[in-house]
């Protein structure tokens, strides 16, 4: 079990999908993210298994929670600066990413 402070330590932000594309390279079926996260953080990127559960198109300018604190991380060829939030979809069809329901939250916000 984790306490508050453990959890307290994992920084959750808002970003804006500003740019996705396929990634062929990845073992499994999986986008290349640019995200927007305001004038705090700027733009990261991140490689999501997404496919299936969502087009590329839907993704565009979509608005999904990230974990910014982690250290990047190497995918084949690629390195993901932030780790992207889903939940595994039950059709076995890719990730269903973690969205704000309402787009009036502002880029870079803090889950808390």
């Amino acid at each position: 079990m984790i306490t508050y402070d453990d959890f307290s330590k994992v920084d959750i932000r808002v970003g804006k999908v500003i740019e996705v594309s396929d990634f062929p390279e990845a073992h499994k079926p999986a986008y290349k993210l640019k995200i927007d996260f305001g004038s705090e953080i700027g733009v990261k990127r991140s490689s999501v298994q997404a496919v299936g559960a969502h087009t590329k198109e839907a993704l565009l300018n979509s608005l999904v929670c990230y974990v910014v604190n982690f250290p990047p991380k190497q995918v084949g060829p690629f390195t993901s600066k932030v780790l992207t939030l889903g939940f595994k979809n039950s059709k076995g069809e890719g990730w269903v990413l973690v969205e704000p329901k309402s787009d009036s939250v502002d880029l870079g916000s803090k889950l808390s």
